[in-house]
């Protein structure tokens, strides 16, 4: 029983260790521009989820009452996604979040960057060399701004958008090692 319990929880460590992790913005030197293309980075192919909605929230109730949705579906096999001018109309100021949460659930947070800035329109951007990129195989993410690129290629992509739940290649082991081990003791 008590190997059964060890090997239950080691899949369960490996398949948790799989989160949605968002890279940029967040943190001092992660910020965005008022009224102009922002960038949001995430580890999109260390995770089983394949959707979810970004709000956007900010610790002063002045600035924001509650946290606002800013994309209502965003697919994660994309990596990154860039806010149009439109989409990024925020008050200068501190103490702002992205949040990723479920999109049938918004109080069901998945991942939530650190407190960032966003800084009056017509600031520069982070430094470039500050921003993280996402590695997703086929497709890149670089920069945090209107200087950011973005190429992707569904050619070699080895995702399904059509399964209902899909899981990345680290949880695979630890999920048959935990189902090998419910059928063997």
């Amino acid at each position: 029983m008590l190997a059964r319990s060890i090997l239950s929880l080691a899949a369960f460590a490996g398949f948790a260790a799989a989160q949605l992790e968002i890279l940029a913005p967040g943190g001092p030197n992660l910020w965005w521009v008022a009224n102009s293309e922002n960038n949001i980075v995430w580890n999109c192919k260390e995770s089983q989820i394949s959707n979810f909605t970004v709000l956007l929230s900010n610790s002063d109730p002045k600035i924001l009452v509650s946290a606002q949705a800013i994309v209502a579906i965003q697919e994660n096999f994309d990596c990154s996604k860039t806010l149009t001018t439109q989409q990024a109309n925020f008050t200068a100021a501190t103490g702002y979040r992205v949040i990723f949460a479920n999109t049938l659930n918004s109080s069901d947070v998945y991942a939530q960057t650190d407190e960032f800035e966003v800084k009056a329109q017509g600031s520069a951007y982070p430094d470039p060399s500050s921003t993280p990129t996402a590695d997703s195989g086929s497709s890149t993410a670089t920069g945090s701004g209107s200087s950011a690129s973005s190429t992707s290629s569904s050619a070699n992509e080895s995702t399904s958008s059509s399964a209902a739940f899909a899981i990345g290649p680290q949880s695979a082991g630890a999920l048959l090692i935990g189902a090998f081990a419910a059928l063997v003791l």
